[in-house]
């Protein structure tokens, strides 16, 4: 059954102009109490955020509203806003995006898929459950979010259409549901899986000399942020998205259906380079944004036919490139004028702490973080909170330790596609619409709270972190 995703009106001024004027509203009521750069930031804040979220306009357009103010307004400098576009992460996506123009016109995605069909199960819910097992899997081999997506959604496009669920339809859509959470929101609970865990780390053994070790770091938050969120995930895209059955069964594996052209095998070789060096970013030093590029690059060469002639021009869908450009630029916007910091130590200042209630503590902070992560994306949660752990610890009477590993919950905690470039990836790649990948955001969200938060506190308790 076709899903209608285009819930927007059709002339948005109306609703546009109402966002507007909230965010020019909290702007002003904020410059009672920030400097008023700050206040500023903070009304674009509300400005882009309220429009991603609503999907009142297709996702770029924020962004290109967000990159004019800034810049006409002065309250940022143009290399700061538009950052985005010189980042790792922007040629990462756009890589990923070639990629996987290349892996479907070579037709690369078909063989895979012919592979790992064989253990997606025969029933509807069988294959949303091992798929998106199999994107927590995967998360122990390659340490990249936006790598594992770039690698398993194309494949899994493939998966569907021999499966016979068509675009647009509900169980397209929570397959492929399915690998882009499953191989992000519970990876989080491993140690070099993504981007913020690493933030987290770097920043924390740079500032208190501490090293984050591996196997610790499983055993605090894997059970319930890996394990039991994988299975919530599952529940969530089975009750958002029911679908029938696979149409069309499962054939077993030949050796016709899995042999490799010649420039599959060339194309295979130019990814698997690829994949080595981004595995191996720790020895070289080398962005995986510009290994993404190189790559890209080889894919792209006119003699090569890796894609189409036309690849460029009308295969690549380059909205979510300014989506991601804009997220960016916004989170270095808010980081330039100090709106993260202030907003955290006035939270800080109102929050009921109470000493001796570690629990109650532990809440409150994971709460803070979360916000931080709606204002400044979920890297700025690292990047913000980390260096203020010692002041936090004083206040809250939590151990640095606790504060720092506290922020695990609130990365892990996404409220909007927006937080999150692997999403962001995962929707360029499986034309997945905005107002989808959101209703899983919000369900997992409002859940995690609810019950995972709570139940990790009492996971907490068990092996003595409280």
């Amino acid at each position: 059954m076709p899903v209608n995703s285009n819930d927007a009106p059709a002339n948005p001024i109306w609703p546009v102009l109402g966002v507007a004027l909230a965010a020019a509203v909290t702007a002003a009521l904020g410059g009672l109490f920030l400097p008023s750069q700050q206040a500023a930031t903070l009304g674009v804040l509300v400005f882009c955020a309220a429009l991603w979220a609503t999907s009142y306009v297709p996702e770029f357009w924020p962004a290109l509203a967000m990159f004019a103010l800034v810049t006409v307004t002065q309250i940022a400098p143009g290399s700061v806003v538009l950052s985005g576009f010189t980042s790792s992460t922007f040629w990462l996506l756009f890589s990923g995006m070639v990629f996987g123009a290349a892996i479907q016109f070579t037709g690369l995605n078909h063989k895979a898929a012919g592979l790992l069909i064989q253990i997606v199960g025969k029933s509807y819910r069988s294959v949303i459950t091992r798929t998106a097992l199999f994107g927590l899997l995967l998360a122990f081999l390659i340490p990249s979010g936006i790598g594992r997506v770039v690698l398993l959604i194309p494949i899994v496009v493939a998966i569907t259409e021999q499966l016979g669920y068509q675009e647009g339809s509900t169980g397209r859509y929570g397959i492929l549901l399915a690998a882009a959470f499953g191989t992000f929101l519970p990876t989080f609970s491993i140690l070099p899986a993504n981007a913020p865990n690493m933030l987290l780390s770097g920043i924390s053994e740079a500032l208190y000399g501490e090293t984050l070790s591996y196997w610790d770091y499983l055993v605090l938050h894997f059970p319930v942020l890996g394990l039991v969120k994988a299975g919530l995930v599952i529940a969530v895209i089975l009750w958002l998205f029911p679908a029938q059955d696979p149409v069309h069964p499962v054939k077993p594996a030949t050796a016709e259906r899995v042999t490799l052209s010649a420039k599959e095998k060339q194309l295979l070789l130019i990814l698997v380079l690829c994949f080595v060096a981004w595995l191996t970013d720790s020895l070289h030093h080398i962005s995986p944004g510009w290994i993404g590029l190189v790559a890209c690059a080889a894919c792209l060469w006119p003699s090569g036919e890796f894609t189409s002639k036309q690849c460029l021009s009308k295969d690549l869908n380059y909205g979510p490139l300014f989506f991601a450009a804009g997220i960016i630029g916004l989170g270095a916007t808010i980081a330039y004028t100090g709106l993260g910091e202030s907003i955290v130590k006035a939270l800080t200042q109102v929050a009921p702490f109470v000493v001796g209630e570690n629990t109650l503590n532990l809440a409150l902070m994971t709460g803070i973080s979360i916000l931080v992560g709606m204002i400044a994306n979920l890297a700025g949660i690292p990047a913000i909170i980390t260096p203020l752990a010692g002041d936090l610890a004083e206040i809250t009477g939590l151990s640095s330790y606790a504060i720092v590993m506290s922020e695990v919950m609130a990365f892990s905690t996404v409220l909007l596609p927006y937080q999150a470039p692997p999403l962001i990836t995962a929707m360029a790649l499986g034309k997945l619409p905005l107002a989808v990948v959101s209703k899983v955001c919000l369900v997992t969200f409002a859940l995690t709270i609810v019950l995972l938060l709570p139940l990790n506190f009492g996971w907490w308790h068990l092996v003595g972190m409280l």
